[in-house]
């Protein structure tokens, strides 16, 4: 069974440090959907755009809330394989990200990883500033585990 929604975003938003320092909130945790928004204050680079590694957390951490919200943690555990991130444009405001899973695609996956003990799935993501302009865009190939 998923989390309450107060633990997801306590573990979302304080579990690993550096992302408790980011400022990195989560605005939405539902079954199958997150949006998640970094602040640009305190993660600026040396030009006062927002600085790349936090933009590859934001674009990294919504595989894990999903599954906060989707998976049963006492069952299942997710690993992230590979991640890349496009950069489209310099973000000088605050970042969000928005991440779903169908309700179907969460089925097949505990299904296989019931059977198989893992499946893959393919998180492709939008960061986009504060007027909806897309400044990054993410890959991200992520495996659910048995336990």
């Amino acid at each position: 069974m998923p989390l309450p929604v107060e633990i997801a975003r306590q573990l979302t938003e304080e579990q690993i440090a550096f992302v408790k320092r980011s400022g990195l909130k989560s605005e939405v945790l539902e079954p199958g959907f997150v949006r998640l928004r970094m602040p640009l204050q305190g993660n600026q680079n040396h030009i006062g755009s927002m600085y790349a590694g936090a933009l590859f957390t934001l674009a990294e951490i919504p595989g894990g809330a999903l599954f906060l919200t989707s998976f049963d943690a006492q069952r299942f555990y997710p690993i992230i394989k590979e991640m890349s991130l496009r950069f489209r444009r310099p973000a000088t405001g605050d970042i969000q990200v928005e991440a779903r899973l169908s309700a179907e695609e969460i089925a097949r996956l505990e299904e296989q990883a019931s059977h198989q003990g893992k499946a893959d799935y393919l998180l492709e993501l939008q960061l986009t500033d504060g007027d909806g302009e897309v400044v990054a865009e993410s890959r991200g190939h992520y495996q659910l585990r048995l336990r």
